[in-house]
């Protein structure tokens, strides 16, 4: 989970929850295909759906062989569970802390 500013001002939300895997472990298959990738914030890409908008993606500029994708966008989450948090500093106080920070 990231409580980044950028995370929360994109998200419209006060975290996001992310899977991190190789990029040669994960196939895009919905009807947005391979995301339309923005460079966001330096040396950071975000990936949006093609059709809709959404946000469903993100990588950094020197770890090509990584990707990080939006917990809610995969068809199954079931049986996911955050391990860690990210920014806790920026975190809002009325939701629990998860796991170790990042």
């Amino acid at each position: 989970m990231c409580s980044c500013d950028h995370c929360q001002r994109l998200s419209g939300s006060p975290v996001m929850s992310w899977l991190h895997c190789p990029r040669e472990c994960f196939e895009w298959t919905g009807p947005g295909g391979e995301p339309v990738w923005y460079n966001t914030v330096p040396d950071s890409q975000r990936g949006f759906c093609g059709v809709c908008g959404s946000s469903v993606a993100a990588q950094d500029d020197g770890d090509a062989e990584l990707v990080g994708v939006t917990l809610m966008s995969l068809d199954d989450h079931t049986g996911l569970v955050p391990e860690r948090q990210s920014f806790r500093p920026n975190a809002v106080p009325w939701l629990p802390i998860v796991g170790a920070q990042d």
